[in-house]
């Protein structure tokens, strides 16, 4: 017992000093991750899919996340919504099931968005969701327990900018605010915002990532003091993952690199300009409908058969997929976005092998489709075919080829090119497998 007690000492505090020395290192321009943030990594490109939660009072104006911006509505006026916001149907329990239901394996919600309204009992602000609202409960602390009760990784949304706090210093937006502006004073801010990452990486159990947004308020030159703040979370928890919204290439002490609105290597949105796709694991966010937070007149919501297909091509891509859904002011997830993502569900419930704990396949991305590969299985997601063959440019032989969701053989001839896949009727649906055994 005596030599255990010590083995298990010694690893603790193996562990410590590696996650100690990380944490130095990254303070001083480099970032050495631990074994347990390279095993996260690991984990987060395994889990393929997530869901994206955009809740706050701007949900009460039902216009989105940026109406205070938009609309130039004072500091003053916008925080009497807190006095309002009670959403007496907001259940953990039906929030997380649902949510488990459609596949997903890891929720990213906003603590804290632009408007510097807290979604959790921080300490550091009285303008959040305990002190400020008549509904007095910390919706992030169940969601928390209700994540690890039911198995989904639970992730914070976290913003660098804020449109009320006078000691934030003014960038791009929140400039019709009413804030003061005399007060900027960065070291200020910078402390709160490590108070309270403290607090959400410290009381709401293991944590998935942390999800920054709004480096872009600043110029380049704005100096936000990252490497500093990267150490301290990685410090607090250093499986905890660390991406950054910033439309930039990855900056030393982030975890994954994330895309806004597209897919990694395109930059149909134009955040993407001048970027590199990176080593580390990938993600790609998107909008269920066409606003991040909820808006009352867009019901625009993509079809089960675009969401699948997304979920498909972000994967072929090697890169996870992140779909936002704007929760309605009362609490309740948008019924609409529940059906869709119950049909996303039903779809991985037949196909999920083809995509959780997959890479990026061999073949690169084509107008027919994406390749996703798991051991010497090789999945063909045949997106959009008019004929009933493909050839496929492939180097590795081809043991057999098979229809994934009946197993049935399916005629093939190879060359040195690549292979010719012979199937027995024109692809429809959402996404048509083939599976290749390879050699």
């Amino acid at each position: 017992m005596k030599s255990m007690h010590f083995l298990r000492k010694s690893l603790l505090a193996a562990s410590f000093l590696l996650a100690a020395g990380s944490a130095f290192a990254q303070q001083n321009g480099t970032y050495e991750p631990t074994q347990e943030n390279l095993k996260a990594r690991e984990e987060f490109q395994d889990m393929k899919f997530g869901i994206f939660l955009h809740w706050g009072i701007y949900s009460m104006t039902a216009q989105g996340e940026w109406y205070q911006n938009n609309a130039n509505i004072s500091c003053d006026e916008y925080s009497k919504l807190a006095s309002g916001f009670y959403p007496s149907k907001f259940n953990a329990k039906e929030w997380v099931s649902a949510i488990k239901a459609s596949g997903a394996k890891y929720i990213t919600i906003t603590s804290r968005h632009h408007d510097g309204f807290s979604m959790f009992g921080t300490k550091q602000s009285d303008f959040n969701i305990v002190d400020a609202t008549p509904f007095k409960r910390d919706v992030l602390k169940e969601l928390s327990e209700e994540c690890q009760k039911q198995g989904i990784k639970l992730c914070f949304y976290y913003s660098h900018l804020d449109w009320r706090r006078p000691d934030y210093p003014l960038g791009n937006t929140g400039h019709g605010t009413g804030r003061p502006t005399d007060q900027q004073n960065y070291d200020s801010y910078f402390k709160f915002m490590n108070n309270q990452l403290t607090e959400l990486l410290t009381n709401y159990g293991p944590i998935g990532a942390i999800w920054f947004d709004g480096v872009w308020d600043h110029d380049p030159s704005f100096d936000w003091r990252l490497s500093e703040q990267y150490a301290l979370i990685h410090k607090l928890q250093p499986s905890c993952l660390i991406g950054n919204n910033h439309h930039r290439n990855p900056y030393p002490g982030e975890d994954f690199q994330m895309y806004e609105k597209d897919l990694p290597g395109q930059n149909v949105t134009g955040f993407s300009r001048g970027t590199k796709v990176s080593k580390l694991p990938l993600e790609t966010c998107d909008t269920m409908n066409g606003m991040w937070g909820y808006k009352i007149q867009d019901q625009n919501y993509k079809t089960p058969e675009q969401l699948i297909q997304y979920l498909v091509k972000a994967a072929g891509m090697n890169a996870n997929l992140l779909m936002n859904m704007g929760p309605q002011p009362n609490g309740e997830l948008p019924a609409i976005g529940i059906e869709r993502l119950k049909k996303v569900g039903e779809w991985l419930g037949q196909y999920g092998e083809t995509i959780y704990g997959t890479r990026g396949g061999d073949v690169a991305p084509h107008d027919w489709g994406v390749t996703t590969r798991k051991g010497n299985k090789l999945y063909i997601h045949i997106l959009n075919l008019k004929d009933k063959a493909l050839y496929i440019p492939l180097a590795a032989k081809v043991k057999s080829a098979t229809k994934f969701i009946d197993k049935k053989a399916l005629t093939f001839k190879q060359d040195k090119e690549g292979v010719l896949v012979y199937l027995p009727e024109v692809p429809s649906g959402a996404d048509y497998v083939v599976e290749l055994t390879l050699k």
